[in-house]
């Protein structure tokens, strides 16, 4: 294991020189993060994991073991990847051109995933780019993310639908209220109006 400024690097993992990787993180077995990626303080990046060229993360993020994150991704502060979830950043994926030629970079446009403050990816879910996951978000395991997730919000199924609200913990909320939904954990409130949650106060 080698180590940068504070940083974990596992011998077996790829970290491109230009990458900047945040102290106190830590990049794992087997793990590829590309050139100009920025990784914030205390990240995570799992075993077999993948950071695209110049792809955006936030503090304390976590990448669980082989989530594949394509460029131009960005993830804020708190976010959680699952195991072997994916970040998609084509339109319309082709191998080649109409006319055949093998495509290279400059023959489409890349599209990201943003993932907002907080929210969370369960394991084998797909993120279909371009997407926007709310802050304090939650996607369940194995959905299929097609469209932008409200703040708050518990996706699932494919494509994803909204099932439940979660506060920060990340726990169901319970209705106390005609627009009312209280955290059983922490007691935090929260509102809603017009297919929106925010925080009480």
């Amino acid at each position: 294991m080698t180590s940068r400024e504070g940083v974990r690097i596992v011998d077996s993992a790829d970290v491109a020189d230009s990458a900047v990787i945040g102290a106190g993180s830590s990049v794992w077995h087997l793990a590829q993060v590309r050139e100009e990626a920025v990784l914030g303080e205390g990240c995570i990046v799992g075993r077999g994991a993948y950071v695209g060229t110049g792809v955006r993360m936030g503090r304390h993020c976590k990448l669980q073991n082989y989530a594949l994150v394509y460029e131009p991704a960005v993830l804020q502060d708190g976010v959680f990847v699952g195991p072997a979830a994916v970040f998609t950043n084509d339109h319309y994926p082709r191998s080649v051109t109409p006319d055949g030629d093998l495509k290279r970079g400059d023959d489409w446009e890349a599209v990201g995933v943003t993932c907002r403050e907080g929210s969370s990816i369960g394991a084998r879910a797909v993120c279909v780019a371009p997407v926007t996951i709310g802050r304090w978000a939650m996607v369940a395991a194995g959905s299929v993310v097609t469209k932008d997730v409200p703040d708050f919000a518990l996706v699932a199924g494919v494509p994803a639908r909204r099932i439940r609200w979660v506060g920060r913990a990340g726990e169901p909320l319970e209705q106390t209220g005609d627009h009312e939904w209280t955290c059983p954990r922490t007691g935090e409130q929260y509102l809603e109006h017009d297919d929106t949650l925010t925080e009480a106060s």
